[in-house]
């Protein structure tokens, strides 16, 4: 089939040629919404699949109680119109449904109580919906995000254990007043967060006009995650594991380059920093921009301009690279960003210094096997890793203390860990414990590592990235890449409202924060 590149939409579209028959429903809106869905489709791969069932891992089978991933990118207008847009859109995703065809199948029990994926090309929801009224500014100008995100997103609140009965799949796209929001929303237990932006940027790939696409899915079941192990529902299936009625803020904290920098210093060893000072060629002033070390708490001395900025970041790349290059013995940027936030999260809590708080961090467990998995091993490979530290020891420490904690954690979980998780899992199989049960705990999820801004369609590259209502509760913490990229991060922080205010008033945590509110 000929794909049609986003400069030939300003002429007629052919009639589309998808494998079976896409139905058109019209969909009325409640009148509180503020999402007009116009229509909805089922598309289904160009080819019918040959694949035989995928049976869900011990990765995948405990993400059945969470909720479907949710992710989406803003994108400015596209210069041709909706119309022939959500044509070329439906083919290029029948497309790449060719490529991921698990996406367009349905999870099904056998009598043993083992869950496949059956790829049997059921096809995935299209959704197209309208809220003219909302602009760029009004949804990335505030502090906190606008409720309004959670109605571009299909399959609120869904558990993934609804893939029974539900498509493993949607994708939406709502016109918007100057741009275009497009959703994807994806089955966790089909997918972790590598597969989902694998997915997502070859469905944009593949809207770009290639041929042949760059990054082909592995979907070999012949892994440690493959288990005979059965993990045991009630009748209806799981529910998820953390309430969702309690009141949250959320807010994107962007950290640049620079602040990134400054934190992984800290978290490192400021005092060798000297020495390097001194025999550098860098003028005073860009010298003191570097800031001084009061009670372990960065300060900044004079004022930030950008001939002194670029220099002082050529010296702090420059000592981090020659001094804690060495991924085993260096904390990393993104654990010394962690450390951070855990620090003065947990100060805004005001929990008792006896208290025993927890900080999760996600990992990708594919590159840490013998031997290694396909990078593009499609499903889940991820594991939790939990530190814990009592309040009193986070905030009477320093920051080094806190970030090494974390480090120690990360650079342990080898392949002979992840072997241990899985026979632990086996022996006691259960559901993913997402949520926030002491009131001391932080989850993050996600990863800056992840290709979110490479979803160009064709006419742009996103102007930021957002995600849905899905797996969110007090202390739910999300990376994302910063738009500019460099090494920038931005942190979708989830927390209760009082703690929020609490952070925000934290000089530690916010003196890092671009004053930035959008990342356009």
């Amino acid at each position: 089939m000929r794909i049609l590149t986003p400069n030939k939409l300003t002429q007629h579209p052919p009639k589309p040629k998808f494998l079976i028959q896409t139905t058109q429903i019209k969909m009325p809106s409640s009148s509180s919404s503020v999402v007009n869905v116009v229509a909805k489709s089922t598309i289904f791969p160009e080819r019918k699949s040959d694949l035989k069932p995928l049976k869900l891992s011990v990765s995948d089978l405990p993400m059945l109680s969470c909720q479907y991933i949710q992710k989406g990118i803003l994108l400015s207008r596209p210069p041709y119109s909706i119309d022939h847009l959500l044509c070329f859109l439906k083919r290029s995703l029948s497309l790449t449904l060719t490529h991921f065809p698990a996406l367009a199948g349905r999870l099904s029990t056998d009598p043993d109580g083992h869950i496949h994926i059956v790829c049997n090309d059921e096809g995935v929801d299209f959704i197209h919906a309208k809220a003219k009224h909302l602009s760029v500014h009004y949804l990335l100008s505030p502090d906190y995000v606008p409720d309004c995100f959670k109605e571009f997103f299909p399959f609120d609140r869904t558990i993934s254990y609804s893939g029974h009965f539900k498509p493993l799949a949607a994708v939406q796209v709502t016109e918007l007043n100057d741009a275009l929001f497009i959703s994807c929303t994806v089955n966790h237990a089909v997918t972790d967060g590598t597969s989902f932006w694998h997915f997502f940027n070859t469905f944009a790939e593949i809207c770009r006009g290639a041929k042949r696409i760059s990054k082909a899915p592995c979907f070999c079941r012949n892994t440690m995650f493959n288990s005979p192990a059965v993990l045991k529902f009630p009748p209806g299936g799981p529910k998820v594991t953390f309430s969702g009625d309690v009141a949250l803020r959320e807010r994107i904290f962007h950290f640049s380059r620079e602040a990134i920098l400054k934190l992984k210093l800290r978290a490192n060893d400021y005092n060798q920093l000297q020495t390097v000072v001194d025999k550098s060629v860098v003028d005073q002033s860009a010298m003191e921009l570097l800031g001084k070390q009061c009670n372990d708490v960065w300060q900044t001395v004079i004022q930030d301009t950008d001939a002194s900025n670029g220099k002082i970041t050529s010296v702090l790349e420059g000592w981090l690279r020659n001094n804690v290059s060495n991924r085993t013995t260096a904390i990393s940027s993104f654990q010394s960003l962690c450390a951070q936030l855990w620090r003065s999260v947990t100060r805004a809590r005001k929990l008792t210094a006896s208290k025993t708080t927890t900080f999760r961090m996600a990992v990708n467990c594919r590159h840490r096997l013998e031997p290694l998995l396909d990078p593009f091993y499609f499903g889940n490979t991820i594991q939790s890793i939990p530190t814990v530290a009592t309040a009193g020891e986070l905030l009477s420490r320093d920051l080094r203390w806190c970030a090494d904690l974390l480090h120690r954690n990360v650079v342990a979980h080898d392949d002979a860990t992840v072997r241990r998780g899985i026979a632990n899992w086996e022996r006691e199989p259960s559901v993913f414990p997402l949520g926030n049960f002491d009131g001391a705990s932080m989850t993050m999820g996600s990863s800056p590592r992840f290709p979110m801004y490479d979803n160009d369609f064709g006419w742009c590259r996103p102007l930021a990235v957002r995600s849905g209502a899905a797996n969110k509760f007090d202390g739910k913490i999300s990376a994302f890449p910063g738009r500019e990229g460099n090494g920038s991060v931005d942190l979708e922080v989830v927390l209760e409202a009082g703690t929020m205010e609490g952070l925000e008033n934290d000089m530690e945590f916010m003196q890092y924060v671009s004053s930035s509110r959008t990342s356009v």
